[in-house]
């Protein structure tokens, strides 16, 4: 009696009887425990900020290897230019303006140029795909390659606005404005960079992009503004290094109008967020494609 409850008991209520052995893969067992079973979960994605880190180390690290021949190159190139210039313009505003563009466009030849060019580079040979796998937020990606490649312009625009000021007789005492106004332009111009290699759609055309860019920085950044016609006057303003240049004109003033130079820097840093916004949507545009 005691053998019959216990059979009932496991067959349950509808009267079929229970399995003694393991069930059959194609059995109701079979059905039951792939049911049961749960899929294996994906590791979450990494987090913003070491993400980031990771990327700006090795992008500085690489950076340190292959860029320092054209760092000295748009060194050069500043330097070469304030020479020139020097027979021209003897001093006031204008030794001014010059000595702050020169500074401000090595920033563009690195942040700008190199960097259009890197991105064209890396979406024209697959490298996107190869972040695309990656647990890592797009903005960590192209603000640690911005990042990199502004901070690798320091040595160079620090070496042209004291060599600058001495070549033109300006104060140095305000030239640490030059800590603000780096990152600031640079990440302005980073950011212009990385959307144009991001949005071209050929290596070549990111690459003469980069190369216009920079000429648009050196004609309308180096030249005085007070010497240039209307219309690029206009087309001067537009362009985001434009307030990184008179923020460091400005400081070789004597007495620097502070609240002006720092509204400068503020139009610079809503520059830079803009920019580096539209390289992150420029990096996911090109990345699922």
């Amino acid at each position: 009696m005691t053998s019959i409850v216990r059979t009932e008991a496991v067959s349950g209520q509808s009267g079929r009887p229970a399995h003694s052995g393991p069930s059959d893969s194609t059995g109701r067992g079979g059905l039951d425990d792939g049911r049961s079973t749960r899929a294996a979960e994906l590791a979450p994605r990494a987090r913003l900020f070491p993400s980031l880190a990771a990327v700006y180390r090795a992008q500085l690290s690489r950076a340190r290897v292959a860029r320092i021949p054209l760092l000295f190159v748009a060194t050069f190139q500043s330097v070469g230019i304030m020479i020139l210039m020097r027979g021209v313009v003897d001093g006031g505003s204008e030794a001014r303006a010059v000595v702050a563009g020169s500074s401000v466009l090595v920033v563009a030849f690195v942040a700008l140029n190199l960097l259009a060019q890197y991105f064209g580079q890396l979406r024209a040979n697959g490298g996107l795909d190869h972040y695309a796998t990656l647990p890592v937020p797009p903005a960590a990606v192209v603000l640690g390659a911005a990042g990199a490649y502004a901070s690798f312009t320091v040595p160079g625009t620090v070496v042209t606005a004291v060599a600058g000021s001495v070549l033109f007789g300006l104060p140095m005492t305000h030239l640490w404005v030059l800590v603000a106004v780096i990152p600031l332009s640079g990440a302005a111009l980073s950011g212009l960079g990385a959307a144009l290699g991001l949005l071209a759609p050929r290596q070549e055309l990111a690459t003469l992009l980069g190369q216009l860019g920079m000429s648009a920085a050196l004609l309308l950044g180096v030249l005085p503004a007070n010497r240039l016609p209307e219309p690029i006057g206009w087309a001067r303003d537009l362009l985001p290094s434009t307030y990184g240049v008179e923020a460091l004109a400005r400081s070789f003033d004597a007495h620097p109008d502070w609240a002006v130079v720092t509204l400068d820097l503020a139009v610079c840093a809503v520059v830079g967020v803009l920019s580096l916004a539209v390289a992150t949507w420029a990096y996911r545009r090109a990345a699922v494609r």
